[in-house]
């Protein structure tokens, strides 16, 4: 099947029945249907789409725009835009805030979203998705995951070396582990 230029970031819905396809160079977000493999729908979104997470309940479907330094929360049920989050933080030029990764609490009621070259995860309320916050991190914030248990949430930080570790209740970044270089994102394996 045919999506669009550059075809960057994968998710699928929570009851597996949608795949979603970022693409980069036409800003644009591919729903697929997983059992025909058909493309059933497409959004435009803020330039250069990275990446997609839904809510787990499935209400919510949260896009990054890298260039684009926003977060646009779509209705999956409908296709269509509920809401765009512009990203600003005071002393940074707005070409510096990019908007990549996401991570949604599993009651949906926080997600934190990685915003590159700004250094920062931005706290966004799940429900009527306010910035609540900036947390500062390393260098050059890319992905990140949970815990199991969802008491932290770790993020890469590719040009500072290291992992920030972030209280999700606090919402308060509580340390910082060196690593390899240029780490990109985090996954936990199985007990």
């Amino acid at each position: 099947m045919t999506v669009g230029t550059e075809p960057e970031g994968m998710t699928v819905s929570p009851d597996s029945k949608v795949l979603v396809c970022t693409s980069e160079t036409s800003s644009m977000v591919h729903f697929i249907d997983t059992s025909t493999r058909q493309i059933t729908a497409n959004l435009l979104v803020g330039s250069r789409p990275r990446f997609s997470a839904f809510k787990t309940d499935g209400s919510e479907l949260w896009v990054t725009s890298e260039i684009g330094g926003d977060l646009t929360i779509v209705d999956p049920a409908t296709r269509k835009i509920k809401k765009i989050v512009k990203f600003e933080i005071p002393g940074l030029r707005s070409e510096a805030i990019q908007p990549v990764g996401i991570n949604i609490t599993k009651d949906g009621k926080f997600g934190f979203i990685d915003l590159g070259p700004a250094n920062r995860v931005a706290v966004v309320d799940g429900t009527t998705h306010a910035v609540l916050k900036y947390l500062l991190v390393g260098q050059r914030v890319w992905h990140g995951a949970f815990t199991p248990d969802e008491k932290y949430l770790l993020v890469a930080n590719g040009v500072s070396n290291d992992v920030s570790v972030i209280d999700v209740a606090a919402q308060k970044v509580i340390k910082s582990i060196q690593v390899g270089e240029l780490p990109w994102g985090v996954a936990f394996g199985p007990n």
